[in-house]
């Protein structure tokens, strides 16, 4: 009798050895994927123009289109003010050393008739001229920078800016952001009357212009 009861327990044995040998598969996997599940990816780094831009959120916190006397170049309003225009002067100087000051300064001088003469000047102002949305739009242009205003969220790329009318015919200037919404649109960082912020707002108003800088052809 004793001799049987040895032989049955020495028939489990396999038994046990595979039993232990999935719990502690099991256990591995369960390991591995927790691992994966709690995995730490990090967001690529924003656009410079992008960064320099967003960071004007909380600072910038006025909008005030007041016609300022300003340095030359390098000019700029106080931080805690400005217009749309100033985020993006602030974003280009700041994130890729591009004075649009001087560029569209220098640019109205060599061809001030190409330029709108909505403010009746009879002469280009380097106080004022790189801080309206149109003479912006104008020099872009002129640079070959101009891309389809287009109403396709896949279009508009970080780092674009889009130029839009505001009811009634208020021109606007916005940064396309990096951070995108729920269904994939990207949102803009701009000051369209409550200081710099980063909002869900692309297509909010008809886009009248679409552009990509070409940093490397911008030559101080």
């Amino acid at each position: 009798m004793y001799v049987k009861q040895k032989e049955k327990s020495m028939n489990k044995r396999p038994l046990v050895i595979l039993w232990l040998l999935g719990i502690i598969l099991v256990a591995s996997v369960q390991t591995g994927c927790n691992r994966a599940d709690t995995a730490v990816i990090e967001a690529p780094p924003s656009p410079p123009i992008v960064a320099a831009a967003r960071a004007q959120v909380g600072k910038t916190v006025i909008y005030d289109p007041a016609y300022v006397d300003l340095d030359y170049p390098l000019g700029d309003v106080p931080i805690e003010r400005g217009v749309c225009t100033d985020v993006v002067i602030r974003a280009f100087r700041d994130g890729a050393g591009i004075d649009l000051q001087k560029l569209v300064h220098e640019d109205m001088k060599a061809a001030f008739s190409d330029y709108p003469k909505t403010w009746g000047l009879t002469k280009p102002d380097s106080n004022i001229d790189h801080r309206r949305v149109p003479n912006l739009r104008r020099y872009f242009e002129r640079k070959g920078f101009s891309l389809p205003a287009s109403t396709e969220k896949q279009d508009y790329l970080p780092g674009d800016l889009v130029t839009c009318t505001i009811y009634p015919n208020l021109p606007h200037i916005m940064v396309v952001s990096d951070k995108k919404n729920a269904d994939g649109t990207p949102l803009v960082i701009h000051n369209i009357g409550a200081g710099a912020r980063e909002e869900d707002r692309l297509f909010e108003f008809p886009v009248t212009g679409h552009f990509r800088i070409d940093k490397e052809s911008l030559s101080e």
